[in-house]
């Protein structure tokens, strides 16, 4: 599989080029919208929570904190309900391309993968050169991002492979995949803390695995420490299960697909 990508890495390459390019090139602001639809998330809860939440983050305090601990949830949680939603309908909606060309099916995935990355890469760029703007920048710990989004990646592409391959066959998945990235958004401490959950229900927040991976995000570019390693161990292990159960379902459901599309 592996070895299939990297002979069609210029047709990989080449597809998140064209993307690119349509969606940006022959619009006036090019790239600025891939920041628009967070930024205006972010000013709405901002505009909305910032009264109640500023005093309830602790250790917090300035005039951009709450921006920033929202900016830390909801970027990086873009970049993993982008993988697992376009994921889940990519062989779908490359139904005629799967038909006509014969090419490795895995490419497709991978397309959608390095497209998400570069549309997060803008947003989260930006952001950076926002806290670095403001004196807010996290300094040494934010070279913890990248092994904390390589966990968060994995989770979604495995995720997202093994709802695509499902989407296949019950085409209702898309829909139902869409309704759950809801409700865990909101069992996601991104836009509350943790601490003004009601006792009785912190328990069943902290057992949902992107909660580490969100406080992991918010310690680094909040408050500039070091994530808990130990806390991100049970979701790295399921980001790896993740992938291993997606990576099996793809090889042995790939040669049925065409046929069901």
């Amino acid at each position: 599989m592996f070895a299939a990508l990297w002979n069609y890495r210029g047709f990989v390459l080449a597809s998140v080029r064209r993307e690119f390019q349509s969606r940006y090139q022959v619009s006036l602001l090019g790239g600025l919208w891939a920041v628009f639809n967070p930024l205006a998330q972010i000013a709405v809860y901002t505009a909305v929570l910032a009264g109640v939440m500023q005093a309830r983050l602790p250790g917090v305090t300035g005039t951009f904190g709450y921006s920033i601990y929202l900016c830390a949830g909801i970027i990086t949680w873009g970049l993993f309900a982008e993988i697992i939603g376009r994921a889940t309908t990519v062989f779908v909606d490359n139904a005629n391309l799967l038909k006509k060309l014969s090419f490795p099916r895995v490419c497709l995935p991978a397309h959608v993968i390095l497209s998400s990355i570069l549309n997060f890469a803008i947003v989260f760029g930006l952001f950076l050169l926002f806290l670095l703007s403001v004196g807010h920048f996290p300094g040494l710990p934010v070279l913890a991002v990248v092994p904390v989004l390589a966990i968060q990646i994995l989770l979604a592409v495995g995720l997202g492979v093994l709802l695509g391959v499902t989407n296949v066959f019950f085409r209702d998945v898309a829909q139902a995949t869409g309704i759950l990235m809801q409700f865990w958004f909101w069992l996601t401490p991104i836009v509350y803390p943790l601490s003004v959950v009601p006792e009785p229900f912190r328990a069943a927040i902290r057992a949902n695995p992107t909660t580490a991976i969100a406080t992991a995000y918010q310690d680094i570019l909040l408050t500039g420490r070091w994530p808990d390693w130990e806390s991100l161990l049970p979701a790295a292990v399921l980001a790896s299960l993740a992938v291993a159960a997606g990576m099996r379902a793809f090889r042995r459901r790939a040669g049925e697909m065409v046929d069901e599309l």
